[in-house]
């Protein structure tokens, strides 16, 4: 097999083919990321390489939705692709002490990850159309409220200062716009996933789990769709729930959230987990056995929110409703 690390920003690829993992030996070359150089892309990692498609593994690590276009051509090409989890590329470079960090040294670490970890990692395969488009209309959603609550920030200082009524007035007109918007997009959203029966049908278990509501449930029908999670523990680590473990000196013991994962679904989570510690049976267990223990409320909620990825989890995996009460 060879391999190749793929950099990819909005405006060009850094490439580096590890010719020879042994010597180290190394070739590189910087392509315009568009529609338009993609054929070039391929031609060149065939004609350098002098094998097949199938013969080589790229490895990227993904960027916004700037690596997309790229990975969905060349894995039609048939070219195998390991998308490197930004962390532990991360920590990869560091064990090989990079010093300086460019573009072409980045192509060069992601050729040597793909290599070293080859018989590790699954090859990437890409989402389902319908898949796509549901991480599509999820992302501006996510925009179109993230755009809404800057514009209320600013709405609240301008009230506070009293300075224009025009702006005031302005705010006010593209807050209720936003407010459209978003209220057309969530049906949009509702409406595409009840097209799909698998969707539909994950979505509706979703919602039998007491914190799981119309939001969440969102947001955890893509997830479990797009991610082939075949245990709880990693849909946990996904999300950033799973406890990491920091000792140093006298301080034994002491564990943290990894938070490694998207931001924003743990941030939604921390509501679900919040309604879930009044209603939901296991995570109140959960959560009395936690404070008998002097766990703080943060701790807590923490843990909380874990469990109920592992509650969604299995629901999703077993493809039944979650029981409302203990038999």
């Amino acid at each position: 097999m060879m391999f190749i690390g793929f950099d990819i920003s909005k405006d060009k690829v850094d490439l580096c083919w590890l010719r020879d993992p042994i010597t180290n030996k190394k070739k590189t070359k910087v392509f315009k990321n568009n529609h338009l150089a993609f054929k070039e892309i391929k031609q060149w990692l065939l004609s350098t390489t002098k094998t097949i498609a199938e013969e080589i593994v790229i490895t990227v690590e993904p960027t916004g939705v700037y690596h997309e276009p790229l990975m969905y051509f060349l894995y039609q090409q048939g070219f195998n692709i390991i998308l490197a989890n930004p962390s532990k590329a991360k920590k990869y470079a560091e064990a090989l002490n990079v010093v300086h960090k460019t573009d072409r040294s980045d192509a060069i670490m992601l050729a040597s990850y793909g290599y070293a970890k080859q018989s590790t990692v699954n090859f990437w395969q890409p989402e389902a159309k319908e898949i796509r488009e549901l991480k599509s209309l999820l992302r501006r959603l996510d925009a179109l409220e993230s755009n809404k609550q800057r514009e209320q920030n600013r709405l609240e200082a301008s009230e506070f200062n009293a300075t224009s009524e025009r702006v005031t007035q302005s705010l006010k007109e593209t807050i209720n716009f936003l407010d459209d918007e978003i209220k057309k997009l969530k049906s949009d959203i509702d409406s595409h996933i009840n097209s799909f029966p698998d969707l539909k049908k994950n979505r509706t278990l979703l919602e039998t789990i007491p914190g799981i509501g119309p939001v969440m449930s969102r947001e955890l029908t893509y997830i479990f769709a797009a991610k082939n999670f075949s245990r709880a523990k990693q849909a946990a680590a996904y999300c950033g729930l799973i406890p990491r473990l920091h000792e140093s000196g006298k301080m034994k013991g002491h564990t943290t959230m990894s938070k490694l994962g998207p931001s924003k679904i743990r941030s939604k989570l921390y509501m679900a987990a919040v309604v879930a510690g009044q209603w939901n049976y296991k995570i109140q267990q959960q959560k009395i056995a936690l404070l008998n223990n002097g766990k703080t409320s943060m701790q807590i909620i923490g843990a909380n929110m874990r469990k109920l990825i592992h509650i969604c989890f299995g629901v999703i995996k077993n493809q039944e409703a979650f029981k409302l009460q203990e038999s």
